[in-house]
């Protein structure tokens, strides 16, 4: 499976979100996450077990609601509950083997963005890029005193 694929997903699923103005950016996000909570659901890999998951990850949205790092936690906790179907060999996508290898993978980069707050990553691109800005220090003077 080539790693650095589903951490380009990632990538796109920020940049992508980062066309969603806050306050709504962090209040979608944590529907999101409530959403992979119960992604597994119909492939029930765990049986009964699937359904505290999905309470665990409906209240960590919640929290998410009004936080970033429940979102980013939240991220997190899909991620291992990704690991744990791709060791029993329940993916998370039936047709595709290691799809929940590559969301395991996915996920922390997200996470990561959330942990940040969730900042717009257009705006942070932006910024670094805009016109008239320069790295180089030389042309920066100081007078001497006089």
């Amino acid at each position: 499976m080539n790693l650095v694929s589903p951490m380009i997903v990632g990538i796109l699923y920020c940049l992508l979100m980062s066309l969603i103005r806050e306050p709504h950016r962090r209040r979608f996000n944590a529907v999101m996450v409530g959403g992979a909570g119960a992604a597994y659901l119909s492939g029930g890999g765990f049986g009964p077990w699937e359904l505290p998951f999905v309470a665990l990850m409906a209240y960590v949205a919640y929290r998410g609601l009004e936080s970033w790092t429940f979102i980013g936690f939240g991220w997190l906790l899909h991620t291992a509950w990704d690991m744990a179907h791709h060791l029993k060999g329940n993916p998370i996508l039936p047709f595709y083997h290691d799809s929940s290898l590559a969301c395991a993978i996915c996920d922390p980069v997200i996470a990561l963005w959330c942990f940040r707050g969730g900042p717009s990553l257009i705006a942070l691109v932006r910024r670094r890029f805009r016109p008239g800005r320069t790295t180089d220090h030389a042309h920066h003077h100081i007078s001497a005193p006089s």
